[in-house]
């Protein structure tokens, strides 16, 4: 899809499931396109490592309270952009909050159906006051690799994570991210993409974001002021 023609490229967003990379490329794009980064607020949720012990009694609590966090965040960005020319980059939306991580929380019936309806209806109102994305990246990684990374990563509330969960999470991604229109799309395979040392894979990368939403490399553009 391409940009509306009165929409100046600030914002990219990158999706992906848990330890596809999202972090990481958020960082790098930072460093290499001077970009703004809002990274995601795992840290900050009260409710977390209580949802990881006990999932069906903290499911709702914990979406909600990520649900409407995203929402200041996007809008958080959306003053940004409004503020300056500085480009944004944003560790995952809302969009996947709601589509994807409640979603699944749903269909695995921690969420009830009394629950899930006030949500939706939240998530609706909600997604009505933001603008999407310029770019929305998404990060696509077998499960074995997702695995993996998180073992490696050694957060103590991801430990309990069951292996059906996250591949739930990945169908659901990827029916997401097939439906999802609301932007132009970039798929990087973080299993075979190593924008980080490798010097071809970096220059590939960049094309890609500079062909999609016109913002170069730093070290082509003068600096930020």
């Amino acid at each position: 899809m391409p940009l509306p023609k009165n929409r100046k490229p600030r914002v990219i967003a990158v999706a992906g499931n848990m330890g596809a990379g999202k972090s990481s490329l958020v960082e790098w794009l930072s460093q290499q396109f001077g970009m703004v980064p809002f990274f995601e607020p795992n840290e900050d949720n009260p409710y977390l490592e209580d949802f990881y012990g006990d999932m069906k009694r903290w499911a709702y609590n914990s979406q909600l309270w990520f649900l409407i966090r995203r929402f200041q965040i996007h809008r958080r960005i959306d003053q940004r952009a409004a503020e300056d020319g500085a480009p944004i980059v944003q560790d995952r939306t809302i969009y996947e909050d709601a589509e994807v991580f409640a979603a699944h929380l749903h269909e695995a019936k921690y969420i009830d159906e009394r629950d899930w309806g006030a949500y939706r209806d939240m998530y609706a109102s909600l997604r009505q006051e933001l603008r999407p994305p310029d770019l929305m990246i998404y990060l696509r990684c077998p499960l074995k690799t997702l695995v993996k990374r998180i073992r490696q990563r050694g957060r103590s509330f991801e430990k309990a994570v069951p292996r059906r969960y996250l591949a739930s999470l990945e169908n659901l991604y990827e029916s997401w991210f097939d439906a999802y229109d609301a932007s132009p799309t970039l798929v990087v395979e973080t299993d075979r993409l190593d924008y980080i040392e490798r010097l071809f894979d970096r220059l590939e990368l960049h094309r890609a974001i500079e062909n999609t939403v016109g913002i170069p490399p730093r070290s082509s553009r003068p600096p930020l002021t």
